[in-house]
């Protein structure tokens, strides 16, 4: 419900609204350590309260808010267009607590949209910030770099406003079709290079510009965009219930695609109080695993090719064990890339018949993985020649990860003991007995390292769901909840919801406004966080270092680009 909001922003709010209601997470009523004068009204969306703040009080407020309050995490920035206003919604948790969660709302005029920018307390809020500046044009003052971040500098017009004529041609300029692969001197001992957007060791279509002073990486200028496909407004012309699903596979196309659907479904779910099945649930924990085995096989088998040129053994040996549990995942989804198997409320159809034979084929992977990944162990991590290239090379300290807002096995590579499974659960995960992976190396080598023993902890919470599944009554196997035809959640509902996909965490939110689709529709990749550290892990470096920290970063520009 919003309070306080019928009046135009930027100190014009009723006097009489009131300051915060009694939060429900941790920290109770952090508008009490806020000055007056900022807050100007609250919000309480679905999974954490709200607080409106003034536009030219967002830094004093954040500062405030991670010093004193300890919401050390900005998971995500949501810009989004009203009739009267636009508005930049700051996603605040903290990395010991992710269900202590605190968003903070930034109003500003129609005709001026200019806020304070957070990029001085939240470094990942920088390119945050550019992305909503470009699709929006929302201006953020004292922004280290505003300028536009996934399309091309001389687009016109800002593609997510209502009045953006789709229809208008755009022109690019000669200078956009320059040689961008030439190398060229940026003073008289540096040299630029280019890597990508088309590079072996790019992973996808990532262009690189690399300041070098000899052979040392002075400076690297991530430019990334190249794929985007404006999927958040592709999703917001979509229904609920039956038209947005199939688009989260196609964010990470390494195998994750269970993970990603698993992030709307939990979203959506909570946005129209949905209570999914416990067998369901159970289904979905285990297609999720083999979901995030899937990505973390190709992460391994494709680092080996970049770093060491392993072809022949240990890529090979990844894109073999792959193909076992893609035929396993094509079994229970119809599918081998993009599954499209969650519906809101459950699964889609039931375990394959004959469920026998499906359960011995799940065994019988899981029972040959110790063996196998012993073998990657000999081959890969105890590699003398990977081990030079990747010990001590990218190194990203805890408090540096954080200030980017990196997670999944780029933060716990870093120490940080941080999974939304655990910590934010959902699913079956509470019920299960699994351990989350870190290592305090916060280089290459730990990264890897995260990946191989995080695939041991997937195989024991896969061998638990189907001794669940195989024992489970055979009147009980509920797939679905009962679902309305058509979703509309009540007008005006606000929600961020996240799993813990392969690269870490994926966030929705979603706005409704009452009709079977909804009105905002955000994605935060986990890539596009985790992306944003490699300038500061590959500064003094040398150039080989570049590319294993690419590598080890496991970056999948579908979720990077949108």
């Amino acid at each position: 419900m919003r309070l306080g909001r019928e009046a135009e922003p930027r100190g014009e709010w009723p006097s009489n609204v009131p300051l915060m209601q009694q939060a429900t997470t941790a920290t109770p009523d952090p508008a009490s350590i806020l000055s007056d004068d900022a807050v100007v009204g609250i919000e309480d969306h679905e999974n954490a309260p709200a607080v409106v703040v003034r536009a030219d009080a967002v830094e004093d407020v954040l500062s405030t808010l991670k010093t004193e309050a300890g919401y050390d995490h900005c998971a995500c920035v949501t810009a989004q267009e009203y009739a009267d206003r636009f508005e930049t919604i700051y996603h605040l948790r903290k990395y010991d607590d992710p269900t202590d969660e605190l968003s903070v709302v930034v109003p500003t005029l129609r005709s001026d949209p200019r806020s304070e920018s957070a990029a001085g307390v939240y470094r990942t809020a920088d390119w945050h910030e550019r992305e909503a500046y470009d699709l929006y044009g929302i201006t953020y003052d004292d922004h280290p770099d505003l300028r536009r971040i996934l399309l091309p500098e001389t687009w016109q017009g800002h593609p997510m406003r209502s009045e953006y004529n789709q229809n208008k041609p755009q022109i690019v300029p000669y200078r956009e079709h320059e040689r961008i692969l030439e190398d060229r001197k940026e003073g008289p001992d540096t040299m630029h290079l280019n890597m990508g957007p088309h590079h072996p060791s790019t992973h996808g279509v990532l262009h690189l510009r690399v300041t070098l002073d000899g052979e040392t990486v002075a400076d690297v200028e991530p430019d990334i965009g190249f794929i985007h496909r404006c999927e958040e407004q592709m999703c917001e012309k979509g229904t609920y219930r039956h038209q947005i699903m199939p688009y989260p596979d196609r964010w990470d196309w390494g195998g994750a695609g269970l993970l990603n659907e698993w992030a709307y479904a939990r979203a959506a779910e909570d946005l129209a109080d949905i209570e999914v099945p416990e067998y369901a649930q159970i289904i979905r924990t285990m297609g999720g695993e083999l979901s995030r085995i899937l990505s973390h096989f190709l992460a391994v088998a494709t680092y080996a090719l970049d770093v060491i040129s392993e072809f022949t053994a240990v890529f090979q040996y990844g894109v073999r064990d792959r193909e076992i549990v893609q035929d396993i995942l094509e079994d229970l989804t119809g599918q081998r890339l993009m599954f499209n198997y969650l519906r809101l409320g459950g699964v889609a159809w039931d375990l394959p018949e004959p469920r026998e034979e499906f359960f011995e084929n799940v065994r019988s992977f899981l029972d040959d993985l110790p063996r196998k990944l012993e073998e990657y162990h000999d081959l890969l991590t105890g590699n003398e020649i990977l081990q030079m290239r990747t010990v001590d090379t990218g190194v990203l300290p805890p408090e540096l990860a954080k200030d980017f807002g990196c997670t999944g096995p780029v933060a716990r590579g870093s120490g940080i003991d941080y999974d939304l499974r655990r910590d934010d659960p959902y699913g079956y995960y509470d019920e299960l007995d699994w351990s989350v992976v870190t290592e305090d190396g916060c280089d290459n080598f730990s990264r890897i390292l995260v990946r191989l023993r995080e695939v041991e902890e997937s195989a024991r919470i896969i061998e638990q769901c189907v001794d669940l599944l195989e024992s489970w009554p055979e009147d009980d196997r509920e797939i679905q909840a009962n679902v309305p035809r058509t979703l509309r959640p009540e007008n005006d509902s606000e929600i961020y919801r996240a799993v813990e996909a392969a690269k870490g965490e994926l966030g929705i939110y979603i706005r409704s406004d009452g009709t079977d689709k909804p009105a905002r529709f955000k994605i935060r990749g986990p890539s596009f966080s985790n992306l944003q550290s490699l300038p500061a892990m590959a500064e003094g470096e040398y150039v080989p270092d570049l590319v294993a920290s690419i590598g080890s970063l496991d970056t999948i520009m579908g979720e990077v680009d949108r």
